[in-house]
């Protein structure tokens, strides 16, 4: 699942290529790609002809272009996108690679714009899905996620809070509110409630880095511990988006099909067996959540009383 570099990268590659394009044409060739939308393909394809693409917007793992019938009126609906497990955004901008993405075998829907260009979602395990949603305010009045000045965001999005690397946290908050639940401290990190756009990947890291276990009790934590994870996260984060994301496959890619680079600076995650970067011992993979946690059972010594 594409974690928050992933989707930061994809924004800033739409934000970069497509902004001020107006959609000439859509194709939705599987409709399963826009089951979200309550009106179904043909009103997902009338809502988004003609309009024009206005700011690329994120939260969390939440992305979305608003769209702007008029230039400078202020935009009340939007095309958003969830990636999913293996979805993608690919800018096409030459007619070499409009004619060469249209054959492609994993394309589900097709946005055709201004200036020859086309907008591509692909999507191999179709877990992923578009809609044109309407705008509502931020339960917290603060813009609707990195790149967009607006104070409103997609419904769907209404729940998730805001990410480590968005100035407006409200990090003692945050810090509180991890030592206030009842629960394991990498839950707390995935519950996309409390704090967004972390996954497995940097959980993992950001935990190998504070040196604490994904067990241990939050509300065992001291306000220090807490911070020093916060910003392990924070860090590894933006370590990774200046790498473009971490790619294990060709699932991930950035808007010009380009892999990131993470993966070969990852300390823990997927090096089950391999030395501890930093002490040498073996890593240690454990099921978490029908997925994996890699630990280092030395620098992560496991709590006696862990919430599993």
């Amino acid at each position: 699942m594409p974690e928050l570099p992933e989707v930061e990268t994809v924004r800033d590659g739409l934000a970069r290529y497509v902004l001020g394009r107006v959609v000439t044409a859509v194709d939705v060739r599987r409709d399963y790609s826009v089951r979200r939308h309550e009106g179904g393909p043909l009103d997902f394809a009338g809502r988004l002809t003609g309009r024009r693409l206005a700011a690329a917007v994120r939260r969390g793992k939440f992305l979305w272009l608003p769209l702007d019938p008029v230039a400078g009126s202020v935009p009340d609906d939007a095309l958003m996108a969830h990636l999913g497990m293996s979805g993608q955004l690919l800018v096409r901008t030459t007619p070499d690679e409009v004619a060469s993405g249209g054959s492609h075998p994993h394309l589900r829907v097709r946005l055709e714009l201004t200036a020859g260009a086309a907008l591509d979602f692909v999507d191999q395990r179709t877990f992923g899905h578009l809609s044109v949603t309407d705008l509502e305010p931020t339960p917290d009045g603060a813009p609707g996620g990195a790149g967009s000045p607006l104070a409103a965001g997609p419904g769907p999005a209404a729940h998730i809070a805001r990410d480590l690397l968005d100035p407006a946290l409200d990090r003692p908050g945050l810090v509180a509110a991890v030592r206030s639940r009842r629960t394991g401290l990498k839950r707390a990190l995935l519950d996309q409630t409390l704090v967004s756009g972390i996954g497995n990947i940097y959980a993992d890291e950001a935990l190998w880095r504070a040196r604490l276990h994904y067990a241990r009790p939050t509300d065992s934590l001291r306000r220090a511990e807490v911070e020093r994870t916060l910003d392990a996260a924070a860090e590894v984060m933006a370590e990774a988006l200046a790498q473009g994301g971490t790619s294990f496959d060709a699932l991930y890619v950035n808007v010009n099909g380009q892999s990131g680079y993470f993966n070969r600076s990852l300390a823990v995650y997927g090096r089950a067996g391999e030395p501890c970067r930093r002490c040498g011992a073996p890593v240690r993979r454990d099921e978490f959540m029908n997925r994996s946690s890699f630990t280092c059972p030395v620098c992560q010594p496991r709590p006696r009383h862990g919430r599993w």
